[in-house]
């Protein structure tokens, strides 16, 4: 009996084709049009943020398409990666994340660069991550003084229109919110002591959500499946139409305008805000002053606080001190709160963010961005140019469009 040949290990002139031999090449190291990039991620230095841009299975996958990965030393540890996963992944593991910074042609992180990495961004370098610059004009100006090519997660669009990449970290918010609200809501936490799916022979609790997209739809099922009495608000008819028939007469519909905002939000054991402006910064739609006639001991969760909230009162918190008091109203404004479930969010995340990740890696960004027209709505800055109309608006500064500029 004679062993089969390799056919990966013969010639292209040798291979013979016939109507009944199908042979398939996966090639396990190679690169569209002969790019080899640098490309590598690091421990993520937020407070509290527990996310990594990258899996061992990512790093497999970049390698496996001729790249070169980098990773910091204790990157994945918050997720239960260790860096023995990520060597035996084919990973060159650093000591510093100046190391890999320096190193690296393609960063891929989670969330924005903080001030103490500013230093370390320099031309040219393509910088791939969550960056959120319509609430941080500070790093748009970094950004554009280094002259990095940015890409923002948040504002990349699907075909249909959507946010893939933002996606799945909005759903996760979104259930969290529930979550989060429900703990505040008892009173050794300072809440009015409610429970929001209530018990025999009681009231149940009542949950306002302020808008319909993929935030409010994700709390919506959480606390339809708590048991509580929802009321939903937004100004898109069909999709109120939607969900009403989707959960029939389980929740109230309302469109959402200042006067039903403010009359909602009287009733509401719990508020979660859930409005989203792609790129631009939230709108604040709860004011100041709907909260004196709140409920004491109410509770508001802006998961808009990543895009400056969209509650007057919010303010940046942190997983450690998530709560703080106006009003008599407990806000909960933590600005990454999928971090707390950080391996969930981590494979949520790098499994949307992978297929583009390689294509700008395979093919450089300008590249990319001809194929796909949908990239482009991700890249917020560019070679010291600001490309995202959203964020020009927000600071009144002049920005280029990308296809102008490649």
């Amino acid at each position: 009996m004679h062993a089969r040949p390799n056919i990966l290990a013969l010639p292209f002139s040798r291979l013979l084709f016939s109507p009944t031999h199908i042979v398939i090449l996966w090639h396990t190291q190679f690169t569209v049009g002969g790019i080899s990039v640098k490309l590598g991620t690091v421990r993520e230095i937020k407070h509290h943020e527990y996310r990594v841009g990258l899996t061992p299975g990512n790093v497999r996958d970049y390698i496996r398409a001729g790249h070169s990965v980098y990773v910091q030393t204790g990157a994945g540890g918050g997720s239960s990666f260790t860096d023995e996963m990520y060597e035996d992944a084919g990973a060159t593991m650093l000591p510093t994340a100046e190391d890999v910074w320096a190193t690296c042609d393609m960063i891929v992180k989670v969330k924005e660069p903080l001030t103490p990495e500013y230093p370390l961004m320099r031309e040219g370098q393509i910088i791939y991550t969550f960056l959120h610059l319509a609430a941080d004009r500070p790093l748009t100006e970094a950004l554009l003084a280094k002259k990095c090519k940015a890409v923002a997660y948040e504002t990349i669009r699907g075909k249909d229109g959507g946010l893939p990449l933002l996606k799945p970290m909005s759903e996760i918010a979104g259930k969290l919110s529930v979550q989060a609200g429900a703990r505040c809501l008892e009173k050794p936490n300072g809440g009015r002591g409610v429970l929001l799916g209530g018990a025999v022979g009681t009231k149940r609790g009542d949950c306002v959500i302020i808008g319909g997209g993929v935030v409010g739809t994700a709390a919506l099922k959480m606390a339809v499946g708590l048991g509580a009495n929802v009321t939903l608000l937004d100004n898109n008819l069909e999709r109120l139409a939607q969900l009403d028939d989707m959960y029939a007469n389980k929740i109230q519909t309302l469109f959402s305008t200042p006067t039903t905002i403010e009359e909602a939000l009287k009733s509401a054991d719990l508020v979660i805000g859930a409005v989203l402006v792609p790129g631009a910064a939230a709108p604040k739609l709860i004011k100041r002053d709907y909260l004196q006639n709140m409920r004491r001991g109410s509770v508001i969760v802006d998961v808009a606080v990543d895009q400056g909230g969209c509650a007057e009162t919010t303010k940046v918190t942190y997983h450690d001190n998530p709560t703080f008091v106006v009003d008599d109203v407990i806000h909960y404004c933590v600005a990454n709160m999928p971090g707390a479930v950080s391996r969930t969010s981590t494979f949520a995340l790098t499994n949307a963010t992978l297929g583009y990740g390689l294509m700008i890696a395979n093919m450089g960004l300008e590249e990319a961005i001809k194929k796909d027209v949908l990239l482009r709505h991700g890249v917020s800055c560019y070679n010291g140019a600001l490309t995202c109309e959203e964020v020009a608006g927000c600071f009144d500064m002049q920005w280029e469009n990308i296809g102008g500029l490649i």
